[in-house]
């Protein structure tokens, strides 16, 4: 897939304000810090569609990226270590649950890890939380190019075995990025093109 238009459309912290339109939409979540501007901006091809921060935490919203004229790119808030106050930080989570439980549109989560580190307790516990609500989603590996080939595979086992650990039947689908060397972009774009085809496909489902 190219993407040929990206045009912000809406800030919001509530589920009701987000838009409207029955299009395909696909949000992005990370830990604080993960990457995920970084990666947004190279899935879509600009420099700054979405703001990226050396302070972790940055993005408080939830944020609508219209791409293509037919879906949603959602970028939304870090989840964990984000320099904010307690309170703040319940909110967010509150927002983020609500937006995975409550809207209909959202067809897949990607969750991004930083392939650098071993398997992380907040990670697995927010992916375990996916998996309990039923929301379809992938795992999204970051900064790949920062740690070697080896290395990349011993992590991503590492997530394997404690998915397994915790009664997972298999691997969820994954992908190994590195936004500054532009890895991972096309896998990632064709895979959200083929859904979004079977869907095209079949209106009346959506």
């Amino acid at each position: 897939m190219k993407i040929s238009s990206a045009e912000f459309v809406i800030s919001n912290s509530e589920v009701s304000k987000c838009p409207a339109e029955r299009i395909p939409e696909y949000a992005f979540i990370g830990r604080s810090n993960v990457g995920k501007s970084s990666l947004i901006n190279m899935l879509t091809g600009r420099k700054s569609l979405a703001k990226t921060s050396a302070t972790p935490g940055k993005t408080q919203l939830i944020n609508h990226f219209k791409i293509n004229n037919n879906w949603f790119l959602v970028d939304l808030p870090g989840y964990g270590y984000a320099r904010v106050s307690k309170k703040t930080k319940q909110k967010f989570q509150k927002f983020i649950t609500n937006y995975f439980e409550q809207r209909e549109q959202l067809i897949c989560a990607f969750v991004l890890v930083d392939i650098r580190h071993d398997a992380q307790k907040i990670d697995l516990e927010f992916i375990n939380y996916l998996g309990e609500t039923e929301v379809p989603f992938c795992i999204v590996f970051t900064k790949a190019d920062k740690i070697g080939s080896s290395k990349v595979e011993q992590h991503i086992k590492a997530y394997q075995d404690s998915l397994y650990a915790n009664n997972w039947e298999e691997m969820p689908p994954y992908f190994v990025t590195s936004s500054s060397k532009g890895i991972g972009k096309d896998e990632v774009l064709e895979y959200i093109d083929a859904i979004n085809q079977d869907i095209f496909k079949n209106q009346e489902g959506f």
